[in-house]
């Protein structure tokens, strides 16, 4: 989570222009647009998700491996997390 007042707000209006365009795909879809239109909106809402997670997770990176770790059992344990964040991500 984004903890700094620049952050938070960068990322609450990511959240916001993705509402945006989710709100425009669902009445896309209650139009019946065609589908070419309608695939592009949902790639633009995979995208406009994708960057509000690479940014709430560029924060927990500075923010977790921004000091140095102060035993190896919280060195591992920060690996461990970061490693199933990135897999859950890429999945």
């Amino acid at each position: 989570m984004p903890h700094s007042p620049e952050e938070k707000k960068r990322v609450l209006a990511r959240v916001r222009r993705l509402r945006g365009q989710v709100e425009a795909l669902e009445r896309a879809l209650e139009a019946g647009a065609d589908c070419a239109p309608v695939m592009q909106q949902i790639a633009a809402v995979r995208g406009a998700a994708n960057g509000i997670m690479s940014e709430v997770m560029e924060a927990h990176l500075r923010e977790t491996f921004g000091r140095p770790a102060t035993t190896a059992s919280e060195r591992t344990a920060r690996i461990n997390e970061m490693t199933a964040l990135v897999r859950t991500y890429l999945k």
